[in-house]
């Protein structure tokens, strides 16, 4: 089976601040070990439940973050950016299984770092009228490729959302927010161990019992509300974009490609705004 990992940082084992995830952070090197040694633990639980190969897509911000020299020697990374299926970039339907690492909660959630691609300059996202986050849309556009996701690693917070989404995934918390800044941690060694466990059993499960893709996906709405009414009017000019209010476009779109379209949307937003992701 061919393996793939979308690997986030804000909920890594250990995380839970700006300075541990953003490169001009003092804590942002440990915060790349730390990454990386919670995508080896899901490396190595795919590999003994059965994986053939495993594809890495380094999934933060600058998409720059694991150490390719300190990566399980067996799993290939894709690095940097712009790529144009963003956190999933890679992804293909012979892949047998998706594994999120290090995810975090939608914007407004009580989770640790918790945002929507944009720090605060996305308010909040629907999907079909449903509020939505990373995990969500990643979810979904996963799904339309006929892969599913498999597990996620995060805070509780993460976790439970996954879990609204779908509670056939299998989820792991390494960490238990106290506030948007703040959590208690569990011990990296136990932390580890129980990525590396859920990986195995999420891979080796989904051998045993395969699960049937649905790719019979209708267009889905999407709208993002805006902390800058500047981006919604900029955003009028994609064909397909309506505004709902001052601050809010919606789009339809099948997915994956509301996925991609996503990705311009954020690439846009970018030149016309300077806000740090997590003031």
């Amino acid at each position: 089976m061919r393996v793939y990992i979308s690997a986030d940082m804000e909920g890594i084992t250990g995380l839970v601040d700006a300075e541990d995830v953003q490169p001009s952070g003092r804590d942002y090197e440990l915060g790349r070990l730390m990454m990386t040694e919670d995508v080896n633990a899901a490396i190595s639980g795919a590999l003994s439940g059965g994986a053939t190969d495993v594809l890495v897509n380094d999934a933060h911000g600058p998409m720059r973050n694991l150490f390719p020299g300190e990566l399980h020697p067996r799993a290939r990374l894709i690095k940097g950016r712009p790529k144009p299926m963003s956190m999933l970039e890679g992804l293909e339907a012979d892949f047998g299984i998706v594994l999120c690492v290090g995810f975090h909660a939608r914007a407004g959630a009580p989770g640790v770092m918790s945002h929507s691609f944009m720090g605060h300059e996305i308010e909040d996202m629907w999907l079909d009228g449903r509020p939505v986050g990373e995990i969500g849309l990643l979810h979904a556009a996963a799904a339309a490729i006929g892969v599913p996701v498999g597990l996620l690693t995060g805070d509780d917070a993460a976790c439970a959302e996954m879990t609204e989404w779908d509670s056939g995934v299998t989820t792991v918390a390494v960490k238990t927010a106290r506030d948007r800044f703040a959590a208690e941690l569990r011990p990296p060694a136990e932390s580890r161990a129980a990525i590396q466990a859920a990986a195995h059993s999420a891979v080796a499960g989904l051998l045993a019992s395969p699960r049937e893709p649905d790719l019979a996906q209708k267009p889905k709405a999407l709208a993002v509300r805006w902390q800058s009414a500047a981006v919604a009017t900029h955003l009028l000019g994609i064909p397909g974009v309506t505004r709902t209010d001052s601050r809010t476009v919606e789009v339809t779109a099948r997915m994956p490609d509301l996925y991609r379209l996503l990705g311009i949307f954020l690439r846009v937003a970018t030149t016309l705004t300077n806000q740090a992701p997590y003031c």
